[in-house]
């Protein structure tokens, strides 16, 4: 019982030096967009709208309940949804008539992240109460530890070169490869995300010395948000928010692709069987029109310059705890 009073005893004057603390708890949710590799789109993927969640944490370091600091700090937890498929239709286009349909690359990952943000706020009246201060507008920048895994929706049903989709230049997904007077049942895709993409080194990653590959990615990595957002305090204790932030990543293959399509030679080297070899060689190149296995004339798959990114657009609803420390303290001294 004495470790657990000086535990809290620690955690209280950690919190606050005067007689009253507030932390605030916002709850968001909102639309992500990708931004990498994957596209068809000349400039901007709209069409990999996906859905986000995040919980954030902030405020807990000013020093009065009524009045709130322009610099501050907060904690976030995040879950981001990214996707993009290159084989499904945009509007009234489809098939061929897409820009990227040929090479036919698609992905999910979702990533949670744990980031510390610093925050800005342009108070109309940085002197005036938290209450009078109803709207006001911020910015924000931080660090932040995300992990997710890159996943493909490659087969209907079982992972089995017999389940695989074909990819016709009408835009239909197919149960046979397309070929003159060829006759195939149209199956479309199941939407079950069961291919884990790193597993089938789809750039030739391995650790075969000779062939030079690479080793494979990681599925934890740093990213850096930006934003900006404008804020209205509701009354003293709800606060909405509307924000816009901006993810930049240290690595290029959140989206599984960043360079060139692996050789024949570099997948032989990682997988001996012969079935799992026809397997890397589709789901590295899923309409088989990307590569003839070669690096003579092999076509990118990626841009191994731009490190892939993402935006996140949320609406926010926040709400102010305040924690009386004489009141824990005396519950504290009772026990």
């Amino acid at each position: 019982m004495k470790k657990q009073i000086l535990f809290l005893t620690i955690i209280l004057a950690f919190l606050n030096t005067t007689a009253q603390h507030t932390v605030d708890i916002g709850i968001a949710s909102g639309v992500v967009n990708y931004v990498g590799d994957l596209g068809n789109e000349k400039y901007f993927p709209i069409s990999s709208v996906s859905p986000g969640c995040q919980v954030t944490i902030r405020n807990f370091l000013k020093t009065s309940a009524r009045t709130y600091k322009p610099l501050s700090m907060e904690f976030r937890l995040s879950w981001h949804r990214l996707q993009y498929d290159e084989t499904e239709a945009i509007g009234n286009s489809r098939g061929t008539e897409l820009r990227n349909y040929l090479r036919g690359i698609g992905f999910r990952n979702d990533l949670f992240g744990a980031s510390a943000n610093f925050l800005y706020t342009f108070y109309p009246n940085p002197y005036a109460s938290s209450q009078k201060n109803q709207f006001c507008y911020f910015l924000l920048a931080g660090v932040g530890v995300y992990h997710g895994i890159p996943k493909a929706d490659l087969f209907h049903g079982k992972a089995t070169p017999a389940n695989r989709y074909y990819f016709w230049a009408d835009g239909t997904v197919r149960d046979a490869a397309e070929s003159p007077g060829a006759v195939a049942n149209i199956i479309g895709k199941d939407g079950e995300y069961e291919t884990n993409l790193q597993e089938w080194r789809t750039e030739g990653q391995g650790y075969n010395p000779e062939l030079e590959q690479k080793k494979p990615y990681h599925f934890t990595n740093i990213g850096f948000p930006f934003g900006a957002g404008i804020r209205c305090m509701m009354n003293r204790k709800v606060t909405l928010s509307l924000e816009f932030d901006y993810y930049y990543f240290l690595t290029d293959y959140l989206d599984d692709v960043s360079g060139r399509y692996a050789t024949y030679e570099e997948l032989a080297s990682s997988f001996s069987d012969p079935q799992q070899l026809a397997m890397a060689k589709y789901i590295s190149d899923p309409t088989g029109r990307g590569t003839n296995g070669t690096l003579k004339g092999i076509s990118p798959r990626g841009n191994p310059n731009k490190n892939d990114s993402y935006t996140f657009i949320s609406f926010e609803v926040s709400y102010k705890f305040l924690l009386h420390r004489k009141s824990l303290w005396n519950y504290i001294s009772a026990r």
